[in-house]
């Protein structure tokens, strides 16, 4: 499939269009094979999709499209730019005060509120925008200008400039894209596939609804903490009342504000588990829009599978992605401790190494430092349901999670798993505070970035053939009961027949 910045004709009306931020159809496993599972349970609807991709470069998608697609554009954020022809051209007097105020009041909380202003600015015909003008002319130098000096102007110039056109550079082609023609709009994340959401139901009035999987927020903060790209530029030493900002202050402030505007234009807003509402409450979800739907996976394809024997070389699994997020480094960590126990261990990381290249080779050469390279293999990506035979405990190590599928998938296989304490994975091995009759463990729960406590809790179920075997029957009972998924299915039905009832009301109302 080529690169597609729109379909060449005219495509018909979707019931919904489902718009999605660096994943589905080029990036696979997680949230791809999530949107793919959607869109096939539903064949009675048709669906649109917007892929947000970061720039323009050529994609070979991972997924072929399902047959109710009927369109299909990729949306970049970043595109190169001819600078020559970008000229300022003859506007309304005060547009540029009202779009700097447009801006800063969407960066500091404004909400949907902020934000429809701004999207009425931009679609304006008076004002003749293009994201040329707002990139690379006069106009945008004055309007960077603008918003350093009433953001941060104690601080870089250089550095708030590559910051807010990273930052705004998306926003401004997310404010411009053709929009598809929908019934209803299901984003899958805030941020900018949020903001789309968010400027459809301005624009169109149709219904959106969100469905988080991770609270998009807390990743970022996540990321931006950890950056060393991003540059501290404020010295606020001890001084807790300091009210300047620095560039991650201005990064997290943004993303903040993209939550807080796709939350108002959603009409529901579902998470996975029950913890995620916290943060959704947090960053301004309005409480009465609030659902669960769990992940739901096809039990019956992991039944049958034998388990692994107990007298093979003791094997265990990372299943996921070579990122950073997933802290492959600390489960290397975990495996050279085990070694020492278990000399004869297989540590299997199970999932594309081409993601990040650069991670990828940090952690062959941690690897090869920890002495690993008769221990450590690196599969790539592969079909996961071939290897589970093989694997007597799943091990997750990940920084951040939602509802991983990967311990659902090892649970409905029998195989217990070790998790970090992120998203819901105590919830799915431990079971949830309305969990009747308790089952009991499914696995084990472990601290972030300690290799040392992950190695405690693997060596704990590889040590004891008994444990093993009651944690991974009870994680099987579990998955079976509370996460199959028909029921799941079932859930997105009801909520896209709704919103459908809704879009048609509001049709009928406009037609009227």
């Amino acid at each position: 499939m080529p690169f597609l910045a729109r379909p060449r004709a005219t495509p018909p009306e979707a019931d919904v269009c489902v718009i999605v931020e660096g994943c589905y159809p080029f990036v696979p496993g997680g949230v791809s094979t999530w949107v793919d599972w959607l869109i096939k349970g539903h064949p009675h609807l048709t669906f649109a999709i917007v892929a947000i991709v970061a720039d323009t470069a050529p994609r070979e998608p991972r997924y072929q499209l399902p047959a109710n697609v009927v369109d299909f554009r990729c949306l970049p954020l970043h595109r190169p730019f001819e600078t020559a022809s970008c000229r300022d051209a003859a506007r309304p007097e005060g547009m540029e005060e009202a779009l700097a105020d447009a801006f800063i009041l969407l960066v500091t909380g404004g909400g949907l509120a902020a934000f429809q202003r701004l999207v009425r600015l931009v679609a304006d015909p008076r004002n003749a925008f293009t994201i040329q003008t707002l990139m690379v002319s006069p106009l945008s130098w004055r309007l960077t200008c603008r918003m350093y000096e009433r953001l941060m102007p104690h601080a870089s110039f250089l550095h708030f400039f590559w910051a807010w056109r990273a930052l705004f550079g998306g926003l401004f082609a997310v404010l411009v894209s053709d929009l598809p023609r929908a019934r209803v709009y299901h984003t899958i994340s805030t941020g900018y596939a949020g903001l789309l959401a968010a400027r459809a139901v301005i624009e169109t009035g149709s219904p959106a609804f969100i469905t988080e999987h991770g609270i998009y927020t807390n990743e970022r903060r996540v990321e931006i903490l950890m950056a060393e790209w991003i540059c501290d530029t404020v010295d606020k030493g001890m001084d807790l009342d300091d009210g300047r900002v620095d560039l991650r202050d201005i990064w997290m402030q943004v993303f903040e504000a993209q939550a807080l505007i796709c939350y108002q234009a959603c009409t529901r807003i579902v998470t996975l588990y029950e913890d995620n509402q916290r943060l959704q409450r947090a960053l301004g979800a309005p409480g009465e829009r609030l659902a669960v739907i769990p992940n739901g996976i096809d039990v019956a394809r992991f039944e049958g599978l034998p388990q692994a024997a107990a007298e093979a070389p003791p094997t265990i699994a990372l299943i996921g992605r070579v990122v950073p997020i997933k802290d492959v480094k600390s489960y290397i960590e975990a495996a050279a401790i085990l070694r020492t126990r278990f000399p004869t261990l297989q540590a299997l990381v199970l999932g594309p190494t081409d993601e990040d290249p650069a991670y990828f080779a940090e952690c062959e050469a941690c690897v090869a430092e920890c002495g690993l390279a008769d221990t450590v293999v690196f599969t790539g990506a592969v079909n996961i349901v071939a290897y589970l035979s093989r694997i007597h405990v799943v091990v997750l190590t990940s920084l951040s999670e939602a509802q991983p599928l990967v311990i659902l998938e090892a649970g409905a296989a029998g195989i217990p798993c070790v998790a970090t304490d992120v998203g819901s994975c105590r919830e799915i091995l431990e079971g949830r505070s309305d969990e009747s009759p308790g089952l009991g463990a499914g696995g084990l729960v472990t601290a972030l970035v300690d290799p040392q406590q992950t190695a405690g809790a693997v060596g704990r179920l590889l040590g004891d053939a008994a444990f093993r075997h009651a944690c991974g029957e009870t994680l099987r009972t579990r998955v079976r009961r509370y996460y199959a998924s028909q029921d799941a299915l079932d859930a997105y039905r009801r909520t896209y027949a709704d919103l459908l009832q809704l879009s048609g009301d509001h049709a009928a109302r406009r037609a009227s």
